[in-house]
């Protein structure tokens, strides 16, 4: 089934475990509710022990979204991070597999895998507490260019730009394997702290930017005006796609931006994944060489899907639907 090209993601694989709790709950742990927090992995024990009932697992991380989409809609995937020696680590790697993604290139830690536990409120307002784990520790060393034999396009989550030596090795290694290139910039905290090695790294290595209205101004400095952010974003990239969610998305190309509607979500339970949903949307558009138009309205069907569920994973019936109509 697999005859089309190999689209590997490179990024943290990491276990979502999501529960609803109620507001008393997120009042009594420490920092401010609806953010992300980096914590270690007794923090994240002692946080799962007091719940006041049993987390959903799920698989998630930024690539990991977005390749677990991918695999769904038949694309031929593979993923390079690093799994935890625990079951969990056997757990996400097991998770994609059994959707026909290759497992091959996972690189395994003497540590546990990287947990994610979002909490919940009624409000419909996530609160995170991230141990990266095993994730964390993959190395620059550990990276060649042997990792992208085979992989026609490399998708990197912008988490990896925190650590300079990881994402230059494995841009560096992607392009010398002949991969063309996608960026997610991930957060507008990433983008602020990367900004001074971001123009290059745009410029030299990435064909297609993905990026939020808040990351898209982060980085040039423009506030509401979406078309010039992306046509901004454009003069280093190939393609930029800016997502402005309720608002639709505008992709720009050889100094032309068009606009694309969005699909509306008939109600939004839940943001996270939406646009790692959206990237695998365009990618699998992409892919398949469809005008950059149809690949945005392919991106904004999956964002609009996932915002509409607790957590990344879309419901089987869901992607039937889906898959009848791309």
């Amino acid at each position: 089934m697999h005859n089309s090209p190999t689209l590997i993601g490179i990024g943290s694989p990491i276990v979502d475990a999501i529960v609803l709790v109620d507001e008393s709950f997120v009042a009594q742990i420490d920092g401010d509710k609806g953010g992300m927090v980096l914590v270690d992995a007794p923090t994240i024990s002692s946080l799962i022990a007091s719940l006041p009932k049993e987390a959903i697992a799920t698989p998630g991380g930024s690539a990991g979204n977005t390749l677990f989409a991918l695999a769904r809609m038949g694309a031929s995937t593979s993923f390079l991070g690093k799994i935890g020696n625990c079951t969990e680590g056997v757990y996400y790697r097991d998770s994609f597999s059994n959707l026909g993604g290759d497992t091959s290139r996972f690189k395994i830690g003497d540590v546990p895998n990287g947990r994610c536990l979002s909490l919940v409120t009624p409000d419909g307002e996530r609160t995170m507490r991230t141990d990266l784990g095993a994730a964390m520790t993959l190395a620059p060393e550990e990276i060649s260019v042997a990792d992208f034999v085979d992989c026609a396009h490399a998708h990197i989550e912008g988490y990896l730009l925190f650590n300079e030596a990881l994402m230059r090795r494995v841009l560096e290694s992607a392009k010398e394997a002949g991969c063309t290139i996608s960026l997610d910039l991930a957060s507008f905290e990433v983008v602020n702290a990367t900004k001074s090695i971001l123009p290059d790294l745009l410029s030299d290595y990435v064909d297609i930017v993905f990026a939020n209205e808040e990351e898209g101004s982060a980085y040039t400095g423009i506030e509401g005006d979406y078309a010039g952010i992306a046509l901004q974003l454009a003069e280093l990239c190939e393609i930029a796609a800016i997502k402005v969610g309720a608002h639709g998305s505008y992709i720009a190309h050889a100094g032309i931006v068009e606009k694309i509607e969005p699909v509306h979500a008939a109600r939004v339970i839940d943001t996270t994944g939406a646009g790692d949903l959206w990237a695998a949307g365009f990618l699998y558009g992409w892919s398949q060489k469809r005008p950059l138009a149809e690949c945005a309205k392919l991106g904004s069907i999956l964002g609009a899907a996932v915002v509409q569920e607790q957590g990344s994973v879309l419901t089987e019936n869901v992607w039937q639907d889906i898959l009848s109509n791309i």
